[in-house]
């Protein structure tokens, strides 16, 4: 799966690092996230993060904006630990607009932030 537009929108919003955020710059056209608002953005970034934080492998927690009817959801797949640190396999579904993007992230706890790690450095092929 190649990357989605909201992911610029959810390293802001996760608290990534500003390197992060930059790393996803180039694959954010053409998806949901390019669409969504400020209240668009909060309310992703708050369920994301109460997701990674709170829920349990196999709940879904969803959000919508009522003013732009942009919404979306996401699930926790899986916990599991890696190099030490707790992780977790969400899927991310985001629409707007018309536009829906769905994909599958590993995200660590590092150093008290939520990262994102690639498939290639969990020695995914």
């Amino acid at each position: 799966m190649r990357p989605v537009p909201y992911l610029l929108a959810a390293a802001l919003a996760l608290g990534a690092s500003p390197l992060w955020a930059q790393s996803w710059r180039g694959v954010i056209k053409n998806g949901p996230g390019e669409l969504f608002d400020a209240e668009d953005t909060r309310l992703f970034s708050e369920t994301s993060d109460k997701a990674l934080n709170e829920a349990p492998d196999g709940q879904t927690l969803s959000w919508e904006n009522p003013k732009t009817r942009h919404g979306g959801d996401v699930t926790v797949l899986r916990s599991f630990e890696w190099k030490g640190y707790g992780c977790k396999e969400v899927r991310i579904n985001n629409r707007a607009q018309g536009r829906q993007a769905e994909n599958n992230l590993n995200w660590c706890k590092v150093e008290g932030k939520w990262r994102l790690v690639s498939d290639a450095q969990l020695g995914k092929n």
